[in-house]
């Protein structure tokens, strides 16, 4: 879910309590890799848009105490196979497209999305506890039967690889754009079977999200889904 929307200016002012772990060196933003700063987008590329992650954050710190902090990490590459975050296969996926633009972003993260999200996340749980895993994925598997099997293979990995319990820390996976002339609408069937094999699974929907074209959300619709994605993690959090 790197995220496509326009960062319009009511998205530039952050509670503090929401934070974002920088994934790249920055310098237009005058961000550094490996550090906490305050959650303004864009929170993944340097370049990248508004998405469901910003809403997210900011819904859950609203309707937290005061004294809970967010924290989020995002490592996305907009247009992969989700194959590419599998840490046996993610070779065969490099060159999902040939393109510069595709390639560069995956030599940003050393080749290894998943290898590169890992180490973050290791960096993450010295300062705080991985609590849910948030997924935004499915145009480039459009409808790929396997596509839950192989989300179950790259989530049971994270798990092991960080010493986390798949009842403490669910997998929230969204829907696609879901218009009428929608190019991947068609994933979502797909993409709702995956609690069947994930237990903690769960999936957020994309009705009546706006988009600014077929395969992406607007700036609204990029914020809906974040609201939505944290309106099921509040529900999930123990009490």
């Amino acid at each position: 879910m790197e995220g496509q929307g326009a960062i319009e200016a009511q998205d530039k002012v952050v509670e503090d309590r929401f934070l974002v772990l920088q994934a790249l060196d920055c310098p237009t933003l005058g961000r550094t890799k490996d550090t906490w700063y305050p959650a303004v987008p864009p929170l993944s590329q340097c370049h990248s848009g508004l998405s469901p992650a910003d809403y997210f954050g900011r819904t859950m710190v609203a309707n937290l105490p005061d004294t809970i902090k967010v924290g989020v990490i995002n490592v996305a590459v907009g247009g992969c196979d989700i194959r590419l975050f599998d840490k046996d296969l993610y070779q065969e996926y490099q060159t999902t497209y040939k393109e510069d633009w595709f390639t560069n972003k995956v030599r940003d993260y050393k080749g290894s999305p998943y290898a590169y999200l890992m180490e973050m996340a290791k960096r993450a749980q010295q300062k705080g506890v991985i609590k849910g895993i948030l997924l935004h994925q499915g145009e480039t598997n459009t409808g790929d039967p396997h596509w839950p099997a192989y989300v179950k293979k790259i989530y049971q990995d994270m798990l092991t690889e960080l010493s986390l319990d798949a009842k403490e820390v669910p997998l929230l996976a969204g829907e696609l754009v879901s218009i009428d002339d929608s190019c991947c609408g068609r994933m979502n069937p797909i993409i709702n079977t995956l609690p069947n094999i994930v237990e903690t699974a769960y999936i957020i929907p994309s009705t009546d999200c706006t988009a600014q074209d077929n395969a992406h959300f607007d700036a609204e619709g990029y914020r809906e889904m974040g609201r939505r994605y944290a309106t099921k993690m509040l529900t999930l959090l123990p009490e």
